[in-house]
């Protein structure tokens, strides 16, 4: 009758004998602990259909004398039950590892490696970002399977509690975009999120501030040529509003798409806000510069042409200006985020050339404001056959706001 181990024996064994396989301590029913040169090991013999066959139970001292007997009381039970304790344990393996692959935050990076590839890297990052802060903390690890709609809530009323409405509705959607994945690829039955439809505060979403008024508008203009920090600053206000671009576009403006000779900025397709496709495979963004708008850039070449950009940064001219620029000055000039702001322009030109200029063309409006056109039409208005009208529009356009500028009588200008 084999002595039952006892911790203090099993803490001081060690391997002493001649066997290269090492040493063999029975504690009864199976249970033996192997110590060989390089640890000691929980072993449990046993037989299953008529095959001698041994289960590994993990080395000591991680697993205990205790831990190891329960082990082995468990591989009894399962015998009893005609079930294999090696293969239980390999399918016990196999599970939690499936489980792992099968996290929310697994199957979310999962999803997003493969959408990666059809989205801008700007929007790429930012839903990995949120999720990151938002979603993988307190779903992350949970198997997809066992979030329920009300743990998905939970997450979201977190992000509520926080007062930035609009992103906890950005990221209901992409809870939603995974658990739809997950769905697809056979993990659940069924996406819990569409249930949380109204269940979030909404959010009105807010447009651009901007000035709108042609007596306000006119005073504005004024106060950008008063401005008196850096004069690339001032010049990309007043190209702002001559131009109505995007302020990214405009602060990465490169001096070699500007032509001089035909009055035209060419920006390249990668460099415009666009889907990936959009800008692998679209036409170039061409704007048509009004005479005002030649003679601005003209006087700022001797000051930055030594940059790739035409406003660069005061840091360094490797680097265009910085993001929050011109807005910063705006404030300066008493137009604060209530008022008017950079992007404000677009909205300014948007509005005016609509009510104030008869005899445009929304659509030449919408080409000019570098928007997508869905349709059979596609970018029509990209074309080269169509720049004749739309360099009209932003001459008249640059000659109404001089105009407001000099305070004139305001009337609606026609279209020449």
């Amino acid at each position: 009758m084999p002595v039952a181990l006892t911790d203090t024996f099993i803490k001081n064994s060690t391997k002493h004998t001649g066997r290269p396989s090492g040493d063999k301590h029975s504690d009864g029913g199976g249970l033996y602990l192997h110590v060989t040169g390089s640890g000691k090991y929980w072993r449990v013999n046993y037989r299953f259909s008529g095959k001698q066959k041994t289960l590994a139970l993990g080395t000591y001292p991680a697993v205990s004398l205790k831990m190891a007997r329960e082990g082995r009381d468990a591989a009894k039970e399962q015998l009893a039950q005609g079930v294999d304790p090696s293969t239980a344990k390999q399918e016990a393996k196999h599970a939690a590892k499936l489980a792992a692959a099968n996290t929310y935050e697994a199957i979310a990076r999962e999803f997003h490696a493969i959408k990666t590839t059809g989205w801008s890297a700007a929007h790429a990052n930012k839903w990995l970002r949120m999720n990151e802060m938002y979603l993988f903390p307190p779903l992350g690890r949970k198997p997809i399977d066992e979030i329920k709609a009300k743990d998905v809530l939970a997450a979201l009323r977190k992000v509520e509690a926080k007062g930035i409405l609009s992103t906890a509705q950005d990221l209901q959607q992409m809870a939603g975009q995974v658990f739809r994945y997950a769905v697809q690829t056979g993990r659940i039955e069924q996406n819990p999120v569409p249930d949380l439809r109204g269940a979030l505060t909404p959010h009105v979403a807010q447009h651009f501030a901007a000035v709108i008024d042609p007596v306000q508008v006119g005073g504005l203009l004024r106060a950008i040529d008063g401005y008196t920090g850096q004069p690339t600053t001032r010049t990309a206000l007043q190209f702002a509003a001559l131009t109505f671009q995007r302020p990214g576009n405009i602060r990465a403006l490169k001096w070699a798409w500007v032509d001089f000779n035909n009055a035209m900025v060419t920006v390249p397709a990668q460099e415009m806000k666009r889907t990936i496709s959009g800008k692998v495979n679209g036409r170039a963004h061409l704007i048509p510069l009004a005479s005002q708008a030649v003679e601005a850039l003209q006087k700022l070449l001797p000051l930055t042409q030594r940059s790739a950009y035409v406003f660069p940064s005061v840091r360094t001219a490797d680097r265009p200006m910085s993001e929050g620029t011109m807005n910063a000055a705006l404030r300066r000039l008493d137009f604060g985020t209530d008022d008017h702001v950079s992007h404000g322009f677009r909205a300014m030109a948007r509005t005016m050339l609509a009510e104030r200029i008869p005899g445009i063309d929304p659509e030449m409006v919408e080409a000019q404001l570098g928007h997508g056109k869905s349709g059979p039409l596609g970018s029509a208005y990209d074309r080269a056959e169509f720049l004749a009208q739309r360099r009209v529009m932003m001459q008249t356009w640059a000659d109404y706001l001089d105009q407001l500028r000099r305070g004139a009588e305001v009337i609606p200008l026609k279209m020449a």
